[in-house]
């Protein structure tokens, strides 16, 4: 089980661009990093900064219309006997600073990749979606779609493991008619 700690710097609203006609530099070292946290597990550690920066309502030829908020988040990562890499991630948000901090920011960003990669590791390695040869045309959508659907209708009917729940119908393809509601059993009425 990963240990966390979290601390946060003292909380200042976000910072306004001197200049309202270009588009806010988060690389600006005048902008302070507003939220720090650390963790550590699973043979790594990792910490991520967050700044946050005012979004002037006219912005110079960049069309965010509902944008309040630019958001940087940087990440340093240290695998166990590897390098350290580091990453900044780019966003922006219709929240303005009064409705969240950039602890709530952070929190939330985090949380929306936790569920892209469960939701990508599923995809990838229960059914092989990146060895996929469909490349042409809708076909590769059209299959993403087939492949969404059924982990939607096994994760709706309960299913813990996606690949174990996967495998069992490929054992056994009878087991799908239950789940796509067709019965096996003839139907005697209006016969």
């Amino acid at each position: 089980m990963p240990t966390a700690s979290a601390y946060a710097h003292a909380a200042s609203p976000p910072a306004e661009p001197a200049d309202t006609s270009t588009p806010p530099n988060l690389e600006d070292p005048d902008i302070p990093v507003q939220h720090t946290a650390s963790t550590t597990g699973h043979g790594r550690r990792e910490s991520r900064s967050i700044k946050t920066c005012a979004v002037p309502d006219e912005l110079g030829g960049i069309s965010f219309p509902h944008g309040r908020l630019a958001i940087r988040v940087h990440r340093r990562r240290k695998q166990t006997g590897q390098r350290e890499t580091r990453e900044s991630l780019y966003a922006v948000t219709s929240l303005d600073a009064h409705q969240t901090g950039p602890a709530g920011l952070a929190t939330a960003i985090r949380g929306h990749w936790g569920i892209e990669n469960s939701s990508h590791h599923i995809r990838d390695v229960t059914f092989a979606e990146d060895a996929s040869t469909v490349h042409t045309g809708t076909a590769p959508r059209a299959m993403a779609t087939l492949r969404n659907l059924a982990i939607g209708v096994l994760k709706t009917l309960g299913s813990d493991n996606i690949a174990k729940t996967t495998r069992a119908i490929r054992n056994e393809p009878e087991r799908a008619l239950h789940i796509l509601g067709i019965t096996t059993e003839p139907d005697t009425y209006g016969t």
